[in-house]
């Protein structure tokens, strides 16, 4: 490595990109993160060597082989990873001891952290908060104002609608909020939507019974928050 570029002797060896000490920026706990740049092509998904990406802290934080990348400016840190074939774009961060992997994707300005695990094929992106011990995963994609740190808070469903694809439903700042398609809104906008579209057909009444498990499922912690502002 150039005199530009920060040494590392406790991982394997990168062939895949360098940190550049000319371009870093401070995360939001102070820690000093590092421009990465290619050392070679990652064509899947179109990474030239020379093209810079985002900002780690350590190679630790994203794998030294495969195809993940950090790109824009985006921040990894701590003791976070990603791999596999996972990206982290826009001014998303990812720290603590989040893992991102698989083909998972995190972007805009969502924050990963804790002990969160995102990975399969999902997206997390918009603004929303990925953190504690939840995983999110499979074919959900979670966006907004989405507040999920625990399991019971977010959840999909694949194979459904006209168009056999994924309903996935979390928690929010406005309660539950519902990304379907092109569709993103409250579960009682759905509701409506799912009337206005398909009146009373199959799909409808598919719906319909959906809808009704999430209102039970969401539930509990509805109820748990209420208690705990009225307390």
């Amino acid at each position: 490595m150039n005199n530009s570029t920060v040494e590392q002797t406790d991982a394997p060896e990168n062939n895949k990109y360098e940190l550049l000490t000319t371009d870093t920026v401070k995360s939001w706990d102070g820690r000093t993160l590092y421009r990465i740049r290619a050392l070679v092509a990652i064509t899947v998904i179109g990474v030239a060597a020379g093209d810079l990406g985002g900002y780690v802290e350590a190679e630790a934080n994203l794998q030294v082989y495969g195809d993940a990348w950090v790109s824009g400016d985006a921040q990894v840190s701590g003791n976070a990873r990603v791999s596999g074939n996972a990206r982290v774009s826009g001014d998303a961060q990812v720290f603590g001891d989040a893992w991102v992997f698989g083909n998972a994707q995190v972007s805009g300005n969502a924050w990963v952290s804790g002990n969160a695990r995102v990975f399969g094929n999902a997206q997390v992106y918009g603004d929303a908060w990925v953190s504690g011990n939840a995983r999110v995963y499979g074919n959900a994609w979670v966006s907004g104002d989405a507040q999920v740190s625990l399991d019971i808070h977010f959840g999909w469903i694949s194979h459904v609608g006209s168009e056999d694809g994924t309903l996935t439903w979390y928690r929010s700042k406005d309660g539950v909020q519902v990304n379907r398609g092109c569709f993103y809104g409250t579960l009682e906008a759905f509701n409506a939507a799912v009337e206005e579209t398909h009146g009373d057909n199959q799909t409808a009444k598919e719906y319909r019974c959906l809808i009704d498990f999430i209102k039970l499922r969401s539930s509990s912690w509805i109820n748990e928050e209420t208690d705990q502002e009225a307390a």
